[in-house]
């Protein structure tokens, strides 16, 4: 025997699917299903009883409702199907009131019937022909039985099959009545629940375009804001060399002079290029994502070309760097990214750190991480600066000696140590100094996300 799912799906595809056939097309197949069942036991029953002409009335509907039933579900005439139902099921019970003995037969019932179908299937714009058609034909029924009794003949044989086909008729009335209300009522709650599933996608949607929205300002205020940044600090080199070029043109320098140039120029290009390779790796990361490559990494090794040359750029300001890293600590990184971050990082205390000042650092070992600081004793960070240090809200500063940075250098440090599963923060006072701290794993222990 089918289990009771797999009836439910039988009876979804006998009457339609709901994505493909509108509520009242679905209620009217299912009708006709019904009086098909209904109309195979009432052709028999009512021959049986002694009522042939009942008997062949409903083979008739029988045949009528398969084919309407056809032309709908199959061939896909909804409206057209609906119509004939309307006009052939009012005729075909005007018929059955005369020959089913009229008030005393069941016929009413039947009216009252079709009557509710009428209002399940038909679209809402007929509601107001049919209900008014089907009490005025019924009302002249029973007027013209009132007046011309002779006209409706009694065409029962006894009392008893007069109560049989009295309860026959009730229990199909009452049983069609019950399937189309609870029919109505499960399509309602269906419909409910899948209109507030898509409210709910809508909302989720218009929720995710708000962000997208808001992500999208903050790339463009991000790109306008580097737009101006290398519009104003390419500027200021090529006006200096385009000012010393009208020097040497329009005056006698002497060499002193010329020397002094020369070095202003050499500083200034150098800064440009810095500012010119941290917004080329910025835009890098941004364009293809952060994907770091890990790997075992000896730091003292690692790090020892980049602390000599930022030793000697730190003698040129007469600077000291020290550090001193445990020769035995191993890290797990990617060995680019962390010459990057620390070059930025070495370079910022240099550039920020007055003549003779001092520059440490230095590596301490916090299961499961390593913990690198770098420490200077120069000017600091304001407290209005320190929120925004991580990102492309922080200003463009000049250092000690007017070195001039972009502002990108440690937003970069940040995505990259993020992007190697490690953490970076500081700890500054102004006009006292300032530490920052890198901790990165020393163990491959952390799963490396590609940062779009």
């Amino acid at each position: 025997m089918p289990s009771k799912p797999e009836l439910l799906k039988l009876w979804v595809k006998l009457s339609g699917d709901p994505s493909e056939f509108p509520l009242n097309a679905r209620i009217f197949h299912s009708v006709c299903l019904i009086s098909i069942f209904a109309l195979c036991y009432n052709v028999p029953f009512n021959y049986l009883i002694g009522l042939p002409d009942i008997a062949l009335a409903s083979l008739v509907v029988l045949i009528i409702c398969g084919g309407l039933y056809y032309a709908s579900r199959i061939k896909k005439k909804i409206s057209e199907s609906i119509l004939v139902i309307n006009i052939v099921g009012l005729a075909l019970f005007i018929v059955n009131y005369f020959l089913n003995s009229g008030q005393r037969g069941p016929t009413d019932l039947f009216f009252l019937l079709f009557l509710l179908l009428s209002i399940a299937i038909s679209p809402v714009d007929q509601y107001k022909i049919w209900i008014p058609v089907n009490i005025g034909i019924l009302l002249i029924l029973n007027l013209i039985e009132y007046f011309y009794p002779q006209a409706v003949p009694y065409t029962y044989d006894n009392r008893f099959s007069q109560f049989v086909d009295h309860m026959s008729a009730y229990a199909v009335v009452a049983a069609i009545a019950y399937f189309c209300t609870d029919y109505i009522r499960r399509s309602y709650e269906a419909e409910r629940v899948s209109v507030a599933e898509k409210s709910k996608a809508i909302e989720q949607q218009n929720d995710q375009i708000i962000l997208q929205n808001q992500e999208l300002e903050r790339l463009n205020a991000e790109k306008s804001k580097l737009m101006s940044i290398v519009a104003h600090d390419l500027r200021s080199p090529l006006a200096s060399i385009q000012n010393f070029l009208e020097l040497l043109t329009q005056h006698e320098l002497e060499e002193k002079q010329k020397l002094e140039i020369k070095n202003d120029l050499l500083n200034s290009t150098k800064n440009t290029m810095a500012m010119l390779s941290k917004l080329l790796d910025w835009s890098k990361s941004q364009l293809y994502g952060v994907t770091p490559n890990p790997e075992y990494l000896n730091l003292n090794k690692a790090l020892e070309t980049t602390l000599e040359i930022e030793k000697s750029i730190a003698a040129g300001k007469g600077i000291t760097l020290h550090y001193d890293i445990d020769p035995d600590i191993t890290i797990f990184a990617d060995n680019d990214m962390m010459q990057l971050v620390l070059r930025n990082l070495i370079g910022n205390a240099i550039k920020f750190t007055r003549d003779n000042g001092h520059v440490t650092i230095g590596a301490e070992v916090a299961l499961p991480n390593c913990v690198i600081s770098i420490q200077d004793d120069g000017i600091g960070i304001s407290k209005e600066r320190q929120a925004d240090i991580f990102s492309l809200k922080a200003d463009s500063t000049y250092g000690t000696k007017n070195e001039k940075g972009v502002g990108l250098g440690l937003l970069l440090c940040m995505e990259f140590i993020k992007a190697q599963g490690g953490d970076i923060w500081f700890e500054s006072q102004p006009e006292t100094g300032t530490c920052f701290y890198i901790s990165i794993p020393m163990k491959d222990t952390t799963t490396f996300e590609k940062r779009k």
